[in-house]
């Protein structure tokens, strides 16, 4: 594992919820240890990896997927010393094919947790905090791709306002993007904060007022949202029936999708659907959902879980026929 990776640490959030959920019972330590095949999309510091393991049989298997590099240093450790853990560097929303690299087709559980992990935020270098200063990069994953930094020299003021518009839902989209073009440079995550401050003529009392401008920015750059509709939908082919989905989102929009996902596809509604249609022919895939949020203990003692929301729901026993 590297220095940087051991440097910070990531308290997990809706832990035994999560691993409850995929595992599809209501309580933990009243179960015998599950055999089957479950996939980690988002493994982080591997939270709930470790738990879910727990509760696993020596013969089950973990497919742990992560696009950050520090994150896969250290599902690596994990897999060198648990011989059911199989590593992908590599985004979810290529769930399918990787699946199909490990001769793998269908699975008893998936979860995900889609929020950035405290080490991400909190090494400056990462570019993902207001709070520490560093280079504007914000990438998921480092070894590719551009970063925020390098965009935002090339891109025009208006296609920034409707960045910040779309994916950080700020309504003072136009006034910051002009600040931030006339920036000289984007080499500092303090910099770009403060001119964002000095731009924003109001923000939510306690809530930074870069808050929504860096969210917009890091969704974009990730392209966070499309990768979580490519990976839902994936979902329904490599769940087997009865197998559990469980999905924790921070902020509203990816909570948007992924609700009205459940909700369509157990009701039979599809991708392009005008209205809602409750035809018995038309598949559903998906039992009742649920949604759990974090208990007011858990919010106390980790702040950062005030704003997530974990939604889930289990595979109905219909073919998934594409």
């Amino acid at each position: 594992m590297t220095d940087t990776a051991t440097q910070f640490q990531h308290q997990t959030v809706l832990l035994t919820q999560t691993v409850a959920s995929v595992l599809g019972v209501a309580d933990l330590s009243q179960m015998s240890p599950k055999s089957g095949v479950y996939v980690d999309a988002t493994f982080g510091r591997g939270g709930h990896s470790r738990l879910l393991l727990e509760c696993l049989s020596n013969d089950s298997m973990l497919i742990v997927f992560d696009k950050d590099p520090q994150a896969i240093a250290v599902a690596h450790e994990l897999a060198s010393t648990d011989h059911r853990v199989r590593v992908v560097h590599d985004s979810f929303c290529n769930l399918t094919e990787c699946l199909s690299k490990l001769n793998i087709s269908q699975v008893d559980g998936i979860m995900a947790d889609l929020g950035v992990s405290s080490p991400q935020l909190d090494d400056g270098s990462r570019g993902f905090s207001f709070m520490r200063d560093g280079a504007v990069d914000m990438r998921m994953d480092t070894s590719r791709g551009q970063s925020v930094g390098q965009w935002l020299k090339v891109v025009d003021e208006e296609t920034l306002a409707n960045v910040l518009y779309e994916y950080g839902e700020e309504r003072h989209s136009r006034r910051i993007a002009k600040a931030i073009k006339a920036m000289e440079s984007y080499d500092s995550t303090l910099a770009l904060a403060e001119t964002i401050k000095q731009a924003h003529p109001a923000w939510q009392k306690g809530k930074h007022p870069a808050t929504q401008s860096f969210q917009a920015m890091r969704i974009f750059i990730n392209n966070e949202l499309s990768d979580v509709k490519d990976f839902l939908c994936q979902t329904l082919g490599v769940l087997k029936a009865g197998g559990q989905l469980a999905v924790i989102s921070f902020h509203s929009l990816e909570d948007r999708i992924i609700k009205q996902f459940l909700n369509n596809h157990s009701k039979g509604k599809y991708e392009g659907d005008d209205v809602l249609l409750f035809a018995p022919k038309r598949p559903k895939y998906f039992d009742k959902p649920y949604r759990i949020a974090p208990s007011d203990d858990e919010i106390k003692t980790n702040p950062r879980a005030r704003s997530a929301y974990l939604r889930g729901a289990k595979r109905s026993d219909v073919p998934f026929n594409p």
